[in-house]
């Protein structure tokens, strides 16, 4: 059977366009510790999708694991404007605690 990642990159060949995919395979990479692939993912997939501001959180933790520390806070902070713009008080409370403590 293939792995998770061989599913999601199949099922992107057959819809290039579906974020919510492209979402899943760069949860994946993250998982599978393949963190660059995940960042470039998660990239592409800001590109294309109206995030509310889930995936930002996943960069920066990613970005922040790597030893991007200003990238990870930009990610944190541009999570916190998307968050609030979707009316996710929330998570955007919870970006600016993770910013804080970069």
């Amino acid at each position: 059977m293939a792995n998770r990642i061989e599913v999601f990159e199949q099922m992107m060949a057959g819809d290039p366009e579906n974020t919510m995919v492209l979402f899943g395979l760069a949860n994946e990479y993250l998982k599978n510790g393949d963190t660059e692939q995940g960042i470039e993912t998660l990239g592409i997939y800001l590109e294309k999708a109206d995030d509310e501001g889930a995936a930002y959180g996943m960069l920066s933790k990613a970005l922040e694991d790597m030893g991007k520390i200003e990238e990870a806070k930009d990610a944190l902070r541009k999570g916190i404007e998307t968050a609030l713009s979707h009316g996710h008080p929330t998570m955007a409370d919870e970006f600016q605690e993770s910013l804080e403590q970069l």
